[in-house]
């Protein structure tokens, strides 16, 4: 699927981040139960003269809220992240490349997005990834001769 010439590898992509994200959200709220089973065990065995300090349950429980908020906020940014990317590739295409050996250079037809970098896709087949040192721009103009304008 090519939508304004971004290949289909970016869904690979956001499934990957989503998929990453989404797991680690598992087993942050599985581990959160877990947390909240083992306070419940903890207040129920708890001696009874020397009972368990409220504001330490508390602590706990603010701190593995905090965890959790933390991995939500992870889910938020790798989303956030992806589209960025995304809004970055559409605005390559038509653009003229130069790789940063110098040794390719083209104008981008199509540009695949993936997790830890973008490859360009010229109009005459050659991929260039888009790391630094390479050269993005305007496409190119033909140039008038000064020797052979004959504006005199």
């Amino acid at each position: 699927m090519a939508v304004d010439g971004v290949t289909s590898a970016t869904s690979t992509t956001s499934t990957a981040s989503n998929s990453s994200a989404s797991s680690a959200s598992a087993a942050a709220s599985l581990d959160y139960d877990s947390f909240l089973k083992l306070l419940i065990a903890q207040m129920q065995n708890q001696d009874p003269t020397d009972p368990m300090d409220a504001s330490e349950q508390i602590a706990q429980l603010a701190t593995f809220s905090q965890v959790e908020q933390t991995i939500q906020t992870n889910a938020n940014l790798e989303t956030l992240i992806t589209g960025n990317a995304l809004t970055n590739a559409t605005n390559y295409i038509g653009q003229t490349i130069t790789s940063a050996d110098e040794t390719l250079s083209g104008v981008i037809e199509s540009v695949r997005v993936y997790s830890d970098t973008m490859v360009a896709t010229t109009t005459e087949g050659d991929e260039i990834p888009i790391t630094v040192g390479v050269r993005v721009g305007e496409p190119s103009t033909p140039e008038t001769d000064p020797d052979t304008d004959s504006d005199a």
